[in-house]
């Protein structure tokens, strides 16, 4: 991903509503209307990523927390009969 050294051009299609929002935020910020569009998606890639990784590290979780259940059924198994 570029840091920013070579903006690409995109065209957005808004609803008057979210635009006109949009404008009077930014002119409260004292932001351009781009500089705050471009921060909204910065914000929202942020929490998409940690959305996906508190998703990952859940599953992962969950793995270990079977094989954990797995293992100590085998040793309560072991101290009720040791012959086993």
């Amino acid at each position: 991903m570029k840091s920013g050294n070579n903006p690409q051009v995109i065209t957005l299609k808004l609803p008057d509503k979210l635009l006109e929002l949009s404008s009077e935020c930014a002119q409260i910020l004292e932001l351009s209307r781009s500089a705050y569009i471009r921060e909204a998606i910065a914000r929202m890639n942020q929490e998409t990523y940690k959305k996906i990784k508190a998703k990952r590290i859940s599953a992962a979780s969950k793995k270990v927390r079977q094989e954990s259940m797995r293992v100590n059924l085998e040793f309560s198994k072991i101290e009720h009969d040791p012959e086993t």
